[in-house]
């Protein structure tokens, strides 16, 4: 069951065409198999993974602001995965690389221990209560994020929808894999457009860490 709709919109002739120039480079297939991460960023001194990250906007300040460390992003949408790579060419990025496959396909084929930080703002919110099971963050997921973490590492994440939050505390909990961090939650850049217009529209944001036990 996907827990994304593709809404594809319109790729502009830029987005289109640094996908078609610049997806050889930054581009990663997995097909199907295991994956590990640290093969590619062999000599960095963290790697983080970005879950569904829009049009790339915290992946690219973040890189940009750690260039020691490996950053990947997880993204089915092509707008948003042009626009990214458009950032990362002009940023002169080389610590960053993209997957576009389903996250809830992906992650549980990443080399255990191998991530040390999870990022999942604001993913879709399913706001429908039928649809609730289709949220991402779901007991069976929460459990293979933090099987690619390290001991320690971190799993980060934002909603501006509150039946999403409570949906994410309950199954990270129910994984028994991770505890909450209260009041010490590290800064971020801020995130995508959604979280812009949530902060426009006065929506109380959540944000949420938790470290891998």
């Amino acid at each position: 069951m996907r827990s994304y709709v593709l809404r594809e919109g319109r790729c502009t002739p830029a987005q289109r065409e640094a996908l078609a120039r610049h997806w050889p480079r930054y581009g990663i297939a997995t097909h199907g198999g295991a994956f590990d991460p640290r093969a590619v960023f062999a000599h960095a001194r963290e790697i983080v993974l970005e879950i569904g990250f829009g049009n790339g906007e915290v992946l690219a300040t973040m890189a940009e602001a750690h260039p020691d460390s490996g950053f990947l992003g997880l993204e089915v949408w092509r707008p948003g995965l042009g626009s990214l790579l458009r950032k990362i060419v002009a940023k002169e990025l080389s610590n960053v690389r993209l997957i576009r496959e389903d996250a809830a396909q992906v992650v549980p084929r990443i080399a255990a221990a191998s991530l040390d930080e999870v990022l999942i703002l604001f993913p879709d919110p399913w706001p429908k209560k039928r649809h609730h099971k289709r949220r991402l963050m779901q007991p069976e997921f929460a459990a293979a994020v933090a099987r690619a973490l390290r001991g320690g590492g971190l799993l980060r994440l934002a909603t501006d929808w509150a039946s999403c939050a409570q949906t994410m505390r309950e199954a990270i909990a129910a994984s028994g894999c991770f505890i909450e961090r209260h009041g010490d939650a590290p800064a971020r850049p801020l995130s995508s457009r959604y979280e812009r217009r949530a902060r426009a529209r006065q929506r109380a944001i959540c944000n949420l860490l938790y470290e891998k036990s």
